[in-house]
Parts: C-alpha cells; structure tokens; sequence
C-alpha cells in the first residue's frame, strides 16, 4: 500500500492528569480541526499518559500500552504535544512519553524524522508559557521532527472552555485551525 493510501495519521499527545483539563481540551480541540481537514487523529490524553510506566533506558520491557503508544507515534504522519507549563517546564507525564520515543531510534524513519509536530503550551499566566513552548520546539528539533511555525501559547488564567469544552474565544479557535492546518499540511506533502 502506498504512503499516502490512507489519510494522514495525527498523534495528539498530552494534557495533565485531571481529565477536561484546559490542555486536553486544547488538544484535542486542534485534533478536531485536523479531523476537518481528512486526517484520521489518536489523542493520548493526560489520564492515559498518566498510566505509562517511568521511562527506563536499561529495561527492554514494555508494558501493552507503552507498546501501544510507540506504535502509533511510529506510524503518524505528523504530532500534536501539548503541555501545561510547570516552573517553565514541560510536564513529567510529556517528558516520560517523550523519553519512551528513544524506542524508535533504530526505525527507518528514527525518532520523529520528516514529521511536523504542532506545539502547545498552556500556563495560568503569561510568563512560563513562551519559555516552555521554546523548550517544547527543541525537544522536537533534537528527535528530528520539524516543529510548526505556529506554536500556540494560551493563558489559562483567563476562561477559555465552557463547561461543555467549548471553545469561548474565537480568535484561540482560528489558532487551533491554523495549527492542525501546518501539521495535516507538512503531513500531506512528506507522504507524496
């Protein structure tokens, strides 16, 4: 079967631990824009991330989902990470699947090589948020993948979701758009 059979394969990856949280809705929101450009989207949300046994380089086993979710990244087309910012820092769940992509080292495609991969950032507050999606953008850069030009920094002390998980503010709506529209795009293009 040729590459490009199949739509695009988008991996969302992230959010934190409290399902709903202001990052997973983020995410996935994103993912449902690229939805609405043709790509076929897997989201590994917080909760999920959550469950992922502590990345150790000296142990060769793998639990299922570990397994799991370094196939699916294996077989995406492009990435979507999304990250609350702690202390300007990514999260500990993104970093543990994140470091768990070392599996993919020895593939063809190593890493996250020829894929773009969509950056979020989520802070309550502005001052974390730019220097976590700056550190977001190298840990791609260092796993070869291309980050998009659009990286997406929110302040979540200001309402953003309704209590359905709708988005309130249309212009974050049009980001979220634009960012699916980079990753499906790049996606589309490395596949013909």
């Amino acid at each position: 079967m040729p590459a490009n059979a199949h739509p695009p394969r988008i991996i969302g990856i992230g959010g934190t631990t409290k399902p709903g949280s202001s990052t997973e809705r983020t995410l996935t929101a994103t993912l449902q824009a690229a939805e609405r450009l043709g790509a076929q989207t897997m989201l590994f949300a917080g909760p999920v991330l959550a469950q992922l046994p502590l990345y150790s380089p000296e142990d060769a086993q793998r639990s299922e989902l570990q397994r799991q979710f370094v196939e699916a990244v294996r077989h995406a087309d492009g990435l979507i990470l999304a990250t609350p910012a702690y202390h300007a820092g990514i999260s500990g769940l993104l970093k543990n699947a994140i470091d768990l992509l070392e599996d993919l080292r020895g593939d063809v495609r190593p890493y996250l090589h020829d894929r773009a991969v969509g950056c979020i950032v989520t802070a309550h507050g502005w001052q974390g948020a730019g220097t976590t999606l700056t550190s977001v953008r190298t840990i791609v850069h260092a796993l070869r993948g291309w980050p998009t030009p659009l990286g997406i920094t929110l302040n979540t002390a200001e309402r953003l979701f309704d209590d359905e998980g709708d988005c309130l503010d249309e212009r974050v709506q049009v980001q979220f758009a634009m960012l699916a529209a980079q990753v499906v795009g790049f996606a589309n293009r490395m596949r013909h």
